[in-house]
């Protein structure tokens, strides 16, 4: 069975380290970058991307608006996008999904909560 490849989007090395280290804890393998920007480049290749992982808060392209760019690139349009944020608030979930993600988790993040989301892909 070969593994699932999820992209880790977060402007926080922390958090991209912590998920990193779960995930592949559990079979997954990870990429990751920092910035909306460089997913973009990464999704505009076509490499195996089977799940995004975005944090919604990122200084320039945030994820609201990063996630319909990423839809708009071929090959990525049913990609698995979950939006990973600090934001919590009533409607943020709403807010994330109305932006195109698939789900929403929120930081900080409820391990189990992530693979049951991930066991969509």
């Amino acid at each position: 069975m070969t593994k699932k490849r999820v992209l880790i989007i977060d402007d926080d090395a922390r958090n991209i380290f912590a998920l990193s280290a779960t995930l592949r804890a559990r079979s997954f393998e990870c990429v990751s970058c920092l910035s909306a920007e460089e997913a973009l480049k990464i999704l505009s290749t076509e490499d195996a991307i089977d799940a995004i992982l975005i944090d919604m808060m990122m200084p320039d392209i945030d994820g609201y608006e990063a996630i319909p760019m990423i839809k708009k690139i071929p090959l990525r349009e049913q990609t698995y996008i979950v939006s990973v944020t600090a934001q919590a608030m009533m409607g943020d979930r709403e807010k994330c999904l109305e932006a195109g993600a698939d789900d929403y988790i929120s930081k900080p993040v409820d391990v189990d909560k992530l693979l049951d989301s991930l066991r969509n892909i």
